[in-house]
C-alpha cells in the first residue's frame, strides 16, 4: 500500500478538474482546496483506488465527489444508469452528500439520488426506474434495492465508502461485504474513515486494489498552545443553526465577535441573516478586494461593527486584540484550525469565549478536538425561549434599579398615584414591567433538541395561523409566483391550496405558509433552491 508525501495546497484549477467544476466551486464560495482535497483529487482522477484517513469536516465529500463527477462526465455509458454508488452510515449524511453531488455536478448534467431507510420505498423505486447517475445510500436500504433488482450494479465505475468506521460500528459489516461482492471487479473503490480499525483495514484489504493512502494527520498540540478561555459547544441540527446563533448572541451579548464559516457563500448568507435580525455584522472573505477588506477591518476595530463573519483564509494574519467571542458556525476541520481560531480571543489577560455549533453527527470530531487540545469543551443545550426571557427580565431589573437611583421621574408619579387609587401598588408596578418586557418576534421559535423524538406531523393543509417567509430573490432573478409555489409543492408535504399570499419585489419575495409547516418549507427550499438558485430563506423578521 503506497503512501503519498504531503502536498502543498494549490487552487482548484491546478488539480486537473474540469473548468465547469471549478466554476461551480467558485460560485459556491470555495476559495481553495483543503489538504485532503489537494492530495486526493489528482490521485482519484488517475483512477487509483484510495484510502483516505480524515475526520469529519476536512472536506472529504468534495475530495471524492469532484473526481467522481468528472469521471462520469467523460465515461461512455448509458445515461441514467448508475455510474457511482456512495455508501454512508446515516440518512442525514446521505441527504447531505447527495445535495453536494447535485450542486457540484449540475453543470455536467449529472443527477444524484439519496436512498435510505425510513423513507417510502415507492418513491425510491420510481426514481431509480427513471434513471439516476449517482446513488448515495445507507447500506441496509442499498441491499434492499439490490435484492429487489431495482438498483443495478453492472454499470458502476466507482464505489465510495464514506465514514467506513462509523458504518462498521453501526453493524453494517455484512451488508457492505454483500454489496461490494456484487459490484463489478473493474471498478474504482474509495474508502474514507476517521480511524483505521481492524475491520476497516480488513474490508480495504479485501476489496481495494493497490490503494494509495492519504492520511490527514492531527498533530498533538501542547495544552499551552490553546488560550485559557471558556469553551462551549451547542448540539443543533443544520436547519436550526441560524436561529440558535441568534439566541446565543442574545444570551452572550458579545462586545465583539468573530464567526467562522467554511465558504464565502455561507459567510454572505449568514451576514445578511444577522443584519436582518438587527445585528451590526460585516463579512470578510476572499471575494473582497483590499480596499473592502481595509474598510471592514477599520469598522471592526472601531467597534462600529460588532460581529465579523469570515472564512479561515480571509482571517489569516488578522491581529485584533479586543475580540470577546469566537464562534465556530461549523466544527473546524482540524484541531490546529480550532486553536488558531480561538486564539483570537482571551488576549492580554481578558476573558474570552469560544463557542462551537455542531451537528449531532459531528460529536466525534468535537471530542477529537478536545482530545488533541487537552482542553474541556462543555456541551450545552441551546438556550430556550424561557432562558432568553429570564435574561431580559434580569437586564430590565437592572435598568429599573438604575432609573430609581437616578430619580427624575416626578412627572410619572401622577399616573402611578391615579392607578394606586384603583389597584394594588404591586400590581401597578408588575403591569408596567410586563409592558416593558413584551415578547419580541424572535421569542416565538423554539429550537428543537436534535436528540429529542420528532413531534407528530401536522397536516399540511390544516387551518391555523400562518407564517410569512422571506426569500432572497425576486423580479431581478426572474422569479415568479409559480416558481415559488412549484418548488414548495414539489419538495415539501404542502399542496398549492395551503399556501397564502405571495409578494414579488425586485430583490426579494414573501410568501405566507401554515405556521406549523414553516420550518419544513425553509429546509426544503434551502436544500433544493428555486429555479436552480440557492437563495436565503428565512422567517420574515418584520412580521
Amino acid at each position: 500500500m503506497k503512501k503519498t508525501p504531503p502536498a502543498s495546497t494549490p487552487g482548484f484549477a491546478t488539480l486537473g478538474l474540469d473548468p465547469r467544476l471549478v466554476d461551480a466551486l467558485t460560485a459556491l464560495g470555495y476559495e481553495e482546496p483543503t489538504e485532503i482535497q489537494a492530495q486526493a483529487i489528482p490521485l482519484l482522477l488517475e483512477g487509483r483506488d484510495l484510502i483516505g484517513q480524515a475526520a469529519t469536516g476536512t472536506g472529504k465529500t468534495a475530495a471524492f465527489a469532484l473526481p467522481l463527477l468528472q469521471t462520469l462526465a467523460k465515461a461512455e455509458r448509458k445515461r441514467g444508469a448508475p455510474g457511482a454508488l456512495i455508501l454512508v452510515p446515516t440518512r442525514e449524511l446521505a441527504m447531505q452528500v447527495a445535495e453536494a453531488v447535485h450542486r457540484y455536478g449540475r453543470a455536467l448534467g449529472i443527477t444524484a439520488l439519496p436512498v435510505y431507510g425510513g423513507a417510502a420505498m415507492d418513491g425510491q423505486l420510481r426514481a431509480l426506474k427513471r434513471g439516476v447517475d449517482v446513488v448515495v445510500a445507507t447500506p441496509g436500504r442499498a441491499l434492499d434495492h439490490i435484492q429487489r433488482k431495482s438498483l443495478k450494479l453492472d454499470t458502476l465505475g466507482t464505489v465510495v465508502l464514506d465514514e467506513a468506521d462509523e458504518m462498521m460500528d453501526m453493524g453494517f459489516a455484512e451488508d457492505l461485504d454483500a454489496i461490494l461482492a456484487a459490484t463489478p471487479v473493474e471498478r474504482q473503490t474509495v474508502l474514507f474513515s476517521a480511524t483505521m480499525a481492524p475491520r476497516v483495514s480488513a474490508i480495504a484489504a479485501k476489496y481495494l486494489r493497490d490503494p494509495v493512502r492519504v492520511n490527514i494527520a492531527h498533530e498533538r498540540l501542547s495544552h499551552t498552545e490553546a488560550p485559557r478561555v471558556r469553551q462551549e459547544a451547542y448540539m443543533v441540527a443544520r436547519a436550526h443553526k441560524g436561529a440558535a446563533l441568534s439566541r446565543v448572541l442574545d444570551i452572550e451579548q458579545p462586545a465583539s465577535a468573530m464567526i467562522f464559516c467554511r465558504t464565502r457563500t455561507e459567510v454572505d448568507e449568514l451576514t445578511e441573516s444577522l443584519t436582518a435580525r438587527g445585528v451590526r455584522a460585516s463579512s470578510l472573505h476572499g471575494g473582497h478586494n483590499q480596499a473592502q477588506r481595509d474598510r471592514v477591518m477599520a469598522a471592526f476595530r472601531a467597534k462600529t461593527v460588532e460581529v465579523l463573519v469570515a472564512t479561515d483564509v480571509a482571517a489569516r494574519g488578522l491581529d485584533v486584540k479586543h475580540v470577546s467571542h469566537v464562534i465556530n458556525y461549523d466544527v473546524p476541520a482540524a484541531a490546529e484550525s480550532y486553536v488558531h481560531r480561538i486564539g483570537r480571543t482571551g488576549r492580554a489577560g481578558r476573558e474570552g469565549v469560544a463557542i462551537t455549533f455542531a451537528e449531532p453527527r459531528e460529536h466525534r470530531q468535537l471530542r477529537l478536538i478536545e482530545s488533541e487540545t487537552r482542553q474541556k469543551i462543555i456541551v450545552k443545550p441551546v438556550p430556550t425561549v424561557a432562558d432568553l426571557r429570564a435574561l431580559r427580565l434580569e437586564a430590565l431589573q437592572a435598568r429599573l434599579r438604575d432609573a430609581i437611583v437616578e430619580g427624575q421621574f416626578e412627572g410619572m408619579r401622577t399616573v402611578v398615584e391615579t392607578l394606586a387609587g384603583e389597584f394594588d401598588i404591586m400590581d401597578v408596578a408588575a403591569a408596567a414591567v410586563r409592558l416593558l418586557a413584551a415578547p419580541q418576534s424572535d421569542d416565538v421559535e423554539e429550537i428543537p433538541d436534535p436528540k429529542a423524538p420528532k413531534p407528530s406531523k401536522v397536516r399540511a393543509n390544516a387551518p391555523g395561523p400562518r407564517e410569512r417567509l422571506f426569500i432572497g430573490g425576486g423580479r431581478k432573478l426572474k422569479i415568479r409566483p409559480g416558481d415559488i409555489v412549484g418548488a414548495i409543492v414539489t419538495h415539501s408535504s404542502l399542496d398549492a391550496k395551503s399556501l397564502g399570499s405571495i409578494v414579488i419585489q425586485d430583490r426579494h419575495s414573501l410568501i405566507d405558509v401554515p405556521a406549523g409547516s414553516a420550518q419544513e418549507v425553509i429546509d426544503a427550499l434551502q436544500r433544493t433552491g428555486i429555479k436552480g438558485k440557492k437563495l436565503l430563506i428565512r422567517k420574515d423578521s418584520k412580521r
